[in-house]
């Protein structure tokens, strides 16, 4: 557009997004035409995730490409999205849409190797963190990395890790200049899967060995648990690289969209007791309400944090559990807080539910496995939705997804598109440099 430099006012930047999609997707096509795969674009806002239909819309739609052998690549609208609908990074859209699909992995590519417990660049003695089964225990350094190409760093893929692995999707860091270590890093995975089925139905101890790349100095060691999983007629061991285990209990579906599709627009403070009904899949109710923060409408998104006494100068202590969709406005809560159901109709004239939020619509972290039912009542349930807010400013482009059938590539011209089938991993690897584009494919067979 023969442009001095990059705008600043917004519509401008827009305009320029409108421009560049058409031009990038003509050359993702373009590419991919080589390999006769065809290729979907898929452009996604906070809002569209926010609301329960079109979040469905977009994974049914993400579902069917997948069926049809098409890979989508996902992208943030950026001609439509504002400051407070904006993902803020590609690491944080993957791993949603990792979630959306129930993907097998999520690679998140940035310029190290992998995670360490220190910055390598200062420290020369800096040791790999290979294996991460609990992300809450993680100590590493997250200040060693980040991307050319992107505002995030390396403490935006732990987030992402997070999300993806609550929703069971094994998570990969590993270096975005050697995409052709996908391949590696998912037989070695896939094979420590099958030997442990296979130790398990024969009623073997399997046998645990350090997992560290041959190429490292002899004092590379795992920093979380120590070992990884077991080995038996393993291929070689792949390249350096982190990998976090996905949760064994994962997020799904409704619960997985409360949590992570939506922004929260403030803060129920409850009890214990409310807190062991919500764990007991029980609706919340009024009675165990001990304070609310922010301004919010019914059917909007909140917290849910809990207090250990009902006494409201602690609020700062409180520990976040949850999230829920209300059926009362922030105004409505705080005059019928901590009173009985029956009391609802009295205090606001009227009741339009006897929970302020059906079970259904809370979200509890690391609980949620399957989708219970309050018992029914005779109200409606209204499904409106109210505004959207957040923050971001920017986002990565080096984030791929990985599936077992031809899968979600992101939007990255630089970076990896993907795509596996069983039994064979194809890769289908796409390069961008000053200088122009350049395309390989390559397929190694499974064990």
């Amino acid at each position: 557009m023969d442009l001095p430099r990059r705008p600043k006012h917004l519509p401008q930047v827009q305009a320029l997004a409108a421009i560049g999609q058409c031009k990038l997707m003509a050359m993702w096509d373009q590419l991919f035409a080589h390999l006769r795969q065809p290729v979907a674009q898929i452009l996604l806002t906070r809002n569209d995730i926010a609301d329960r239909t079109q979040y469905l819309n977009a994974q049914n739609t993400l579902h069917e490409l997948l069926g049809m052998g098409v890979i989508p690549i996902v992208n943030e609208n950026d001609t439509l999205s504002v400051q407070e609908i904006k993902f803020g990074d590609n690491d944080t859209l993957s791993a949603i849409t990792a979630g959306m699909v129930q993907a097998d992995y999520l690679f998140l590519m940035t310029d190290v190797d992998c995670l360490y417990d220190k910055n390598p660049r200062d420290f020369p003695d800096a040791k790999p963190v290979e294996i991460v089964e609990d992300i809450a225990e993680l100590d590493a350094d997250v200040s060693s990395a980040g991307s050319s190409l992107g505002t995030g760093g390396m403490g935006t893929k732990i987030v992402a890790a997070r999300l993806a692995t609550a929703a069971g999707v094994t998570t990969v860091i590993t270096r975005s200049s050697k995409p052709g270590n996908i391949a590696a890093i998912v037989q070695y995975a896939e094979s420590q899967k099958a030997a442990a089925r296979s130790l398990e139905a024969s009623g073997e101890l399997p046998v645990r060995v350090p997992h560290h790349d041959t190429a490292q100095p002899p004092g590379t060691a795992v920093l979380i648990n120590g070992t990884s999983t077991l080995h038996l007629d393993q291929p070689p061991l792949p390249p350096l690289h982190t990998r976090f285990l996905p949760d064994p209990h994962p997020i799904r579906d409704r619960y997985f969209w409360l949590l992570h599709g939506l922004a929260p627009h403030g803060t129920l403070y409850i009890d214990t007791g409310a807190h062991a009904a919500l764990a007991a899949k029980a609706g919340l109710l009024p009675v165990g309400i001990v304070d609310v923060a922010g301004t919010f409408g019914q059917q909007e998104c909140v917290r849910v944090s809990v207090l250990q006494s009902r006494d409201t100068t602690k609020l700062d202590e409180a520990e976040e559990v949850g999230r829920a969709l209300v059926n009362y406005s922030s105004a409505e809560i705080k005059r019928i807080r901590g009173v009985r159901s029956s009391q609802i109709a009295e205090v606001l004239g009227y009741a339009d539910s006897e929970y302020v939020a059906w079970r259904e619509s809370v979200a509890l972290f690391k609980r949620e496995m399957s989708r219970p039912v309050t018992p029914s009542s005779t109200e409606g349930k209204r499904m409106s939705m109210g505004r959207l807010s957040g923050y971001v400013d920017g986002f990565h482009l080096d984030s791929c997804m990985l599936r077992r059938f031809p899968v979600f590539a992101s939007n990255p011209p630089s970076g990896a598109a993907t795509k596996v089938t069983a039994p064979a991993v194809r890769m289908i690897t796409i390069r961008a440099s000053r200088t122009g584009w350049s395309l390989k494919s390559t397929e190694a067979r499974r064990r």
